[in-house]
């Protein structure tokens, strides 16, 4: 039982990583000015990304990349 909660959990991880990668890669600019000020926190870690969009791209397909490893990772039980 518990042990499906971690797969869940995993898989949802991979699911965001990667959605979040692939908006981040298409509009760094939008997405980075959407989070960096009344995002409950998030301020701190998008302030490396803003005006930096080619650093936002670079990080964005670090996460897809890594999103799809998570996922890859995945077995069926």
């Amino acid at each position: 039982m518990m042990a499906n909660w971690v797969a869940r959990t995993a898989e949802m991880a991979a699911i965001f990583m990667v959605g979040d990668g692939l908006i981040g890669l298409a509009q760094p600019r939008r997405h980075v000015e959407l989070w960096k000020k009344d995002a409950l926190g998030t301020e701190v870690m998008v302030a490396p990304f803003v005006d930096r969009p080619g650093r936002r791209r670079l990080y964005a397909a670090a996460q897809i990349a890594a999103g799809l490893w998570l996922a890859s990772r995945q077995r069926p039980r």
